[in-house]
C-alpha cells in the first residue's frame, strides 16, 4: 500500500499526521508512505527526523485582506497544483490524506482531479477555509467533532474523533509520579498554554502561585513555553515565591513527556486546540479553558464551548482572564470531588481514544476499493 499524507505548518496537524502514519503501517504490510509538505513548515524539520520520506511544494497562506501578496499567492496556488501533480504521478499513491494546514490545499486537490481516493481530517468544531474548499472534492471527511458535520456533505462525513498517541494511553500515574518528583497524596494541576507557552494564561498564573503557594492538598505543574520561562521564573522570585523551597509548585519551560503529565492529572488549564482537547478528553481529564483568541475562524473557542456544554470544561475567554478567576474556579472545582468527578465522566464521554485506528480503517478501505 503506497500514502501519500500532506498537513503542515504547526504541530496541531503534523503530530497527528505521524500518529496516523504509525498506525496505517501497523495494520497493514509493506506500506510506504510519503509526507508531502513546505520547506516553510515545522514538517520540514518534524518529519525527516521520523524516518517518513518527505517532499515539499512551494505554496503559502492567504492573508485576510485583499493584498498584492494574496495576488501572488494564487500564482503560487496554480504552481503548487502541478508540483503536487508531479509527486502524485511519481509516487503512484493509492490513498492521499489531508490532516490540515494549507500545503493540503493543491495536494488533496490534485489528487482528486486524478482519481485517487482522498480523505481530509478536519480537527476543529469550525472547518478552516482549505478544508471547506476541499470538502467539495475529497471521498471521505473525518472529523474530530460531530459538530463539525453539519458543514459538510453528510454523506463524505465519518465521525472519527482527532488521532492521539498511543503514549497519552499507556503512560501510568505512578511513572508520571516518580518523573516529575510529585506527591501521589495530592491533587495534581496541568498548566500549559502550548509548545510555545501563551503569555496571558502564565501572567496569570503568577497570582495563582502565590494563593496556593505551600496548599497541602494540591500541586501545580506549570509549562510555561521555552520562550516565556525565564519571565515568569522571575515574577515569581519578585513575589518572593522560592518554587524549590515551596514544594507544590513545579516550573518547566517545556515537557518532552506529556503523556506522562496527563497520567497525574487532575485538573487541567489549557489552550483549546483540538490535540490538546482530545488527549485531554482521552484520559478524561477535566479541564478549565482560555481559547487562543486570534485562532482561523475562532475555532479554538468553537472547540472549548463544546466541551463547557457538555459538562467536561469551564471556559474563561482570553479577554476575561485574571488570577481572581482562575483562583475561584479552581477552588470551586478542587472543593467539591463531586463536580471534578462530574467532569470527569463528562470529559471521557467525549473521549476517541481509537481515532487514529479509525481513520487508517478508513484510508485501507478506499485504497482497496480503488
Amino acid at each position: 500500500m503506497r500514502v501519500i499524507v500532506s498537513g503542515g505548518g504547526t504541530g496541531g496537524h503534523i503530530y497527528p499526521a505521524i500518529t496516523l502514519i504509525k498506525k496505517i503501517q501497523a495494520m497493514t504490510t509493506n506500506c510506504e508512505v510519503l509526507y508531502v509538505g513546505t520547506k516553510r513548515g515545522l514538517e520540514a524539520d518534524i518529519i525527516p527526523k521520523e524516518g517518513v520520506a518527505f517532499k515539499t511544494v512551494d505554496i503559502r497562506g492567504f492573508e485576510r485582506k485583499v493584498s498584492l501578496e494574496n495576488l501572488k499567492t494564487l500564482f503560487k496556488s496554480a504552481q503548487s497544483i502541478w508540483e503536487s501533480g508531479k509527486i502524485i504521478k511519481e509516487f503512484k499513491p493509492d490513498v492521499v490524506i489531508g490532516t490540515g494546514g494549507y500545503v493540503c490545499g493543491p495536494v488533496l486537490l490534485a489528487a482528486s482531479l486524478m482519481g485517487i481516493p482522498t480523505i481530509i481530517q478536519e480537527q476543529n468544531v469550525i472547518p478552516g477555509i482549505t478544508n471547506k474548499i476541499l470538502a467539495k472534492f475529497v471521498d471521505k471527511i473525518a472529523v474530530g467533532y460531530q459538530e463539525a458535520g453539519k458543514y459538510f456533505s453528510v454523506n463524505k462525513v465519518v465521525f472519527t474523533g482527532n488521532p492521539i498517541r498511543e503514549e497519552v494511553m499507556t503512560a501510568k500515574k505512578e511513572s508520571g509520579i516518580a518523573e516529575f518528583g510529585l506527591d501521589s497524596g495530592k491533587k495534581t494541576i496541568l498548566i500549559s498554554g502550548g509548545s510555545r507557552g501563551a503569555r496571558s494564561i502564565n501572567e496569570a498564573m503568577v497570582g495563582v502561585h502565590r494563593h496556593f503557594a505551600k496548599n497541602s492538598s494540591i500541586q501545580l505543574l506549570h509549562v510555561t513555553g521555552k520562550n516565556e520561562y525565564n519571565d515568569i521564573v522571575t515574577k515569581l522570585k519578585n513575589e518572593s515565591i522560592d518554587v524549590e523551597a515551596i514544594g507544590n509548585i513545579m516550573i518547566k519551560p517545556y515537557l518532552y513527556d506529556m503523556p506522562k503529565a496527563l497520567a497525574i492529572t487532575d485538573l487541567a488549564i489549557f489552550r483549546a486546540g483540538a490535540v490538546g482537547l482530545a488527549e485531554l478528553t482521552a484520559r478524561g481529564i477535566p479541564s478549565i479553558l482560555v481559547p487562543y483568541p486570534y485562532a482561523a475562524e475562532n475555532h479554538q473557542e468553537h472547540n472549548a464551548m463544546v466541551m463547557e456544554q457538555r459538562g467536561a470544561a469551564l471556559v474563561i475567554r482570553d479577554r476575561e482572564l485574571s488570577a481572581q478567576k482562575l483562583i475561584e474556579m479552581i477552588d470551586g472545582l478542587l472543593g467539591s470531588d463531586t463536580r471534578l468527578d462530574t467532569m470527569a465522566k463528562a470529559s471521557l464521554t467525549l473521549g476517541k481514544p481509537k481515532a487514529a485506528a479509525e481513520i487508517a480503517k478508513l484510508a485501507i478501505e478506499l485504497a482497496k476499493d480503488c
